[in-house]
């Protein structure tokens, strides 16, 4: 009875401590629900769980997650970007058509499409900060500019993509001889160590957590805070064009009719990361585990034979209860 005594006694001490880190940490939620949907198809499916979906999941991720990054950056300062997905496409087909009907070399229409990408962005952020616009009606205004910018700039035709540097993302290697890797994988692997970095380990990220949980406070401490939001809208940007890259190395052609939900989809991940859209709290691995929960979402559910609508639907649950918790939280630490 004494041995028994004194166990509970330190296990409870453990039982509050895991508890309180899961009430605070913003990656505990989505990796919960990732390995729960992971179990969960590989124990009711045949195909799910094998090397070869393994791979192919982490794939389908990339632009979504790589879009999810930049938008991250932005909600964290108690914005939202609607037009995140539409300034990756224009950059694919400004890419894609210099090449191919400009004559343009790759590395140049690269860094072209880089330079549209990251100005775009800032944009956005010069007129919410300039003019002092919401973020949501900003973004919502250059969403359906640079849609219809992209369709007058194709004429309404997409552009193949033969060049071995804007395809080279997509290049495949296998490891062991049998797990399919891409460069791209590799890219998304650095670009969201970097972005950690910046956001966790200088003064720079300091700043955008303090001006998303309060800007004015944050100002009146003697922050620039124009100048960080600016910043963030000027990464996101850079963000973006790394997506359209990815995009042109997943699927070797420039539309402009793809990607329309990417804006949704990347704010789905986002928000199911455990990133507040009330700004402040959120972390970058939250988001990359984010995109995989949605992407494991809609591959188990391909895999067990359900309607996408019924897909949609489960996203849709996931992203109220996300929201939910989070305004719960915030309430109690309030």
């Amino acid at each position: 009875m004494i041995t028994t005594s004194a166990q509970e006694r330190h296990a409870a001490p453990r039982g509050r401590a895991l508890a309180k880190w899961f009430a605070g940490s913003t990656t505990a939620g989505p990796l919960v629900a990732l390995l729960v949907a992971i179990a969960v198809f590989a124990l009711t499916t045949d195909t799910f769980f094998t090397v070869d979906n393994g791979s192919l999941i982490v794939q389908q991720v990339l632009v979504t997650g790589t879009l999810a990054i930049g938008q991250t950056l932005v909600i964290l300062t108690a914005g939202i970007d609607l037009a995140n997905a539409a300034i990756m496409v224009l950059g694919t087909l400004v890419i894609a058509k210099l090449v191919g009907e400009g004559g343009v070399p790759a590395l140049a229409a690269l860094a072209v499409g880089i330079v549209l990408c990251t100005a775009l962005g800032g944009v956005s952020g010069t007129l919410v900060t300039r003019l002092k616009l919401p973020p949501f009606i900003v973004t919502l205004g250059m969403l359906s500019v640079l849609t219809a910018t992209s369709q007058l700039y194709a004429s309404g035709q997409s552009f193949p993509v033969t060049s071995p540097l804007l395809t080279w993302l997509g290049e495949r290697r296998y490891l062991f001889g049998q797990i399919e890797l891409t460069v791209g994988m590799g890219v998304m692997v650095l670009l969201t160590a970097g972005v950690w970095f910046a956001l966790t380990q200088t003064s720079w990220g300091r700043n955008v957590y303090a001006v998303g949980d309060d800007e004015e406070a944050t100002r009146l401490s003697g922050v620039n805070t124009k100048r960080v939001i600016l910043s963030v809208y000027l990464l996101a940007g850079f963000v973006y064009a790394i997506a359209a890259w990815q995009a042109l190395g997943r699927i070797p052609n420039a539309d402009p009719n793809a990607f329309q939900l990417g804006n949704l989809e990347s704010i789905t991940a986002v928000v199911i990361g455990g990133t507040s859209l009330f700004g402040g709290r959120g972390s970058i691995p939250g988001t990359i585990l984010g995109a995989l929960v949605v992407t494991v979402l809609a591959n188990g559910l391909t895999q067990a034979g359900i309607d996408s609508l019924y897909q949609q639907v489960a996203t849709g649950i996931l992203v109220i209860v996300a929201v939910a918790v989070d305004r719960l939280v915030r309430g109690r630490a309030t």
